[in-house]
C-alpha cells in the first residue's frame, strides 16, 4: 500500500508543469554560465590563481573544475528557490484547489498522508540535485577535456585533486547537496501544512534561508555560525577538501538530517489539528 500511494504522489508531482521549472532554470543558468567562463576573463582569473600556487593551469582548468564553478551559485540560489517551491506546494495547493478534503475522506491517517507526500518530496529534492549535477557536468566536457580538479573558495576550500579523485569527489558530494535541497523543502512543506498559500509558504521558507544567510555574512555573528542552517549546507565543499574533516561534515548532517525531521513533525502536529473539513 505505501509503495502504491508513493508512487501515485510522484506520478502526480511529476505530472505538473511547474514541477520542471527549476530543471529548464539550470539548463539556461548553466549554458550562459559556461558560455562566460569560456569566453571571458573568467578562465584567465582561474589560470593566473592556479599559476600563482605553481601549478600548470592547463592541467586543472577541467570540465570537473568549470562544473564545481557552476553548481556553486546555483547551489546558493536556484536550488533553494525550486526545492521551496515544491515542498510549499505539497499540501496548501490541494487545500487551495479543493482536492484535499476528497483526499482525507479516504481511510487513510493524516500522519501517513503526509509522510508520503514528504517522501515524494525527497525523492524529487534528490532528483533536482541528481540533474543539477549530471547536466554541469554534461555542458563543461563540451568545452573542457577531463582533467584535474581545482577547488578555490575564500575561507573555505582550497585543494588539487587528480581526475579519479575528484570525480569521485564530485559525485560523493551530490549526495550532501541532496540533504541540503531536502532540507529546505522539508521547511516549505512544514509550512504548507499551516493554514497559508502555497506562495506565502515558499516565500517564508526561503526568507528563512535569506535571513541566515545574512545574519552568517555578518562578522558580529561568527561565533554562532554552528546556528544557522546555511553554514552547514557548505559542508559539501568539505567533500573536495584534502583531506576530508569527517568531523564536521557528520556534525553539519547530523543537523540537517535533524532539521528535515523536525520540520516533518511540526508539519504534521499543525496539520493533525487543522479542521479541513469545515
Amino acid at each position: 500500500m505505501f509503495y502504491h500511494h508513493l508512487r501515485n504522489e510522484l506520478w502526480k508531482l511529476f505530472g505538473k508543469k511547474r514541477t520542471y521549472i527549476g530543471f529548464g532554470a539550470f539548463l539556461a543558468a548553466q549554458t550562459l554560465m559556461l558560455l562566460t567562463f569560456k569566453f571571458t576573463r573568467w578562465q584567465s582569473d582561474f589560470e593566473r590563481l592556479l599559476s600563482g600556487n605553481g601549478y600548470i593551469a592547463s592541467e586543472f582548468i577541467s570540465a570537473l573544475t568549470v562544473s564545481v564553478v557552476m553548481l556553486m551559485p546555483q547551489i546558493i540560489m536556484l536550488m533553494p528557490l525550486y526545492a521551496s517551491l515544491v515542498g510549499g506546494d505539497f499540501v496548501a495547493k490541494e487545500y487551495e484547489d479543493g482536492t484535499l478534503r476528497m483526499i482525507l475522506s479516504r481511510p487513510i491517517s493524516r500522519v501517513r498522508l503526509l509522510f508520503v507526500k514528504w517522501v515524494a518530496g525527497l525523492v524529487f529534492a534528490a532528483t533536482l540535485v541528481l540533474v543539477l549535477g549530471v547536466t554541469a557536468l554534461g555542458f563543461a566536457s563540451l568545452l573542457f577535456p577531463w582533467k584535474g580538479l581545482f577547488v578555490f573558495v575564500p575561507g573555505q576550500a582550497f585543494s588539487v585533486l587528480s581526475a579519479g579523485e575528484g570525480s569521485a569527489r564530485f559525485a560523493f558530494a551530490h549526495v550532501f547537496l541532496a540533504v541540503n535541497a531536502s532540507a529546505i523543502l522539508s521547511v516549505a512543506f512544514m509550512l504548507s501544512c499551516f493554514n497559508m498559500k502555497p506562495a506565502a509558504a515558499t516565500i517564508v521558507a526561503l526568507s528563512y534561508l535569506f535571513v541566515n544567510l545574512v545574519m552568517e555574512s555578518i562578522p558580529f555573528f561568527d561565533r554562532f555560525d554552528n546556528w544557522f542552517i546555511t553554514h552547514h549546507f557548505r559542508c559539501w565543499l568539505l567533500v573536495l577538501q584534502d583531506p576530508i574533516p569527517w568531523p564536521g561534515i557528520l556534525q553539519s548532517e547530523i543537523i540537517l538530517v535533524a532539521v528535515c525531521a523536525t520540520a516533518f513533525v511540526v508539519g504534521s502536529t499543525a496539520f493533525q489539528v487543522r479542521d479541513i473539513k469545515s
